[in-house]
């Protein structure tokens, strides 16, 4: 899988800085300077020797005819990147449905035709929401992104990639049916919309702290609690899709929603009586890393075991297998604490699951061997 994802990443960075400088020739270094770091952070692996793993991509690219080599650390794209004219900015939406691919990640790029490429243009440094297409599921409306380019797919020059921004991604605390939005229904795949519905769509998605669990306990002085700050009514829809307060609301109710507020490690689902749950939502490649919002990048664990995921003492395994390491100066009380097959308990949906290639990160990361 690691090597699939590599890869893929290799493919979409040539892509990506292609499109960037406007060029078809570019040179090892450029991937090494530009992106390699950011196709360590795609596939969540970086190896003994990254820099050789990028040599032995692009020999593969070019076995497979994507470019070929001209001597002395330089190559050439055989397909030239694709140069597009201005188009008037806007914001759009993009429908996810049976046209997608398993290989598709939206949270890094979205495909689509060539039919669809002037609308797809509009969308270059704005924010998009992303519809469940009819028929494919109920959730309408249900996340936003921020388109950051659009390269010609490196698997087919017939089609295009949106890629996107990394970490933009964000599902919203509830679904917003279609009804939603004045003008935004329809079946194209990628549609241009107003400002106005695009606000209207984001509104009607985004919890405020009323609707999560209380954040009080009654045990505790009510000096010494911490607060999230107010929701303050009607804000810039941008602003609130960048505000990290905001994000997190909307990422913790969606992912206790699908845990039903229980650890996935341990099994305890603590409620105080005043509603409060104990368990949290935990990232499992970082909003640091460029982790997006979605229910595929989160885990609900209790507080002691988010502690120790975030600091590289307890993983995962593709599998769900629990991973603990040798750091661990108490290994028998951690070993109590979580379930005794030691296996994490995820969603029965295969799609709110942890993402592979997210927990491949997270142990990549902290050194943690599956």
């Amino acid at each position: 899988m690691a090597d699939r994802d590599w890869s893929k990443a290799v493919e979409l960075a040539v892509a990506r800085f292609a499109g960037r400088v406007g060029s078809a020739d570019f040179t090892l270094q450029d991937l090494i300077r530009s992106e390699l770091p950011r196709i360590i952070r795609e596939t969540g692996s970086r190896g003994a020797t990254p820099e050789a793993t990028l040599r032995r991509e692009l020999q593969e690219l070019r076995d497979r005819g994507g470019i070929v080599f001209l001597g002395r650390g330089r190559y050439r794209m055989t397909a030239a990147p694709a140069l597009f004219p201005h188009a008037t900015p806007s914001k759009c939406i993009f429908l996810l449905g049976s046209h997608s691919v398993p290989a598709d990640q939206p949270d890094r790029f979205y495909r689509f035709d060539t039919q669809w490429l002037n609308t797809a243009l509009r969308a270059v440094g704005q924010w998009i929401v992303y519809q469940e297409r009819r028929g494919a599921g109920p959730r309408g409306f249900y996340a936003a992104a921020k388109v950051e380019q659009i390269v010609r797919d490196p698997l087919d020059p017939a089609q295009y990639l949106a890629l996107i921004e990394p970490g933009s991604m964000l599902e919203f605390g509830r679904d917003v049916p279609l009804q939603t939005g004045g003008s935004t229904t329809g079946t194209a795949w990628i549609r241009a919309i107003s400002e106005e519905d695009f606000d209207r769509i984001i509104a009607e998605g985004m919890v405020d702290a009323a609707e999560l669990l209380p954040r009080e306990d009654a045990d505790v002085p009510r000096e010494n609690v911490v607060r999230e700050e107010p929701w303050l009514g009607p804000v810039e829809r941008e602003t609130a899709l960048v505000s990290r307060t905001v994000r997190d609301r909307q990422f913790r109710k969606r992912v206790l929603e699908v845990y039903d507020c229980r650890c996935a490690l341990t099994g305890m689902q603590l409620i105080n009586g005043g509603g409060r749950a104990e368990t949290q939502a935990a990232h499992v490649m970082s909003v640091e890393a460029g982790g997006p919002d979605t229910v595929a990048n989160g885990i609900a664990l209790s507080g002691t075991v988010h502690w120790m995921f975030d600091r590289g003492l307890i993983s995962l395994s593709d599998a769900g297998e629990i991973l603990l390491s040798s750091k661990i100066n108490d290994l028998d009380s951690v070993t109590k604490l979580i379930h005794s097959d030691r296996r994490a308990r995820f969603p029965a949906n295969d799609a709110l699951r942890p993402h592979a290639r997210f927990l491949a990160w997270h142990r990549e990361y902290h050194r943690i061997a599956a």
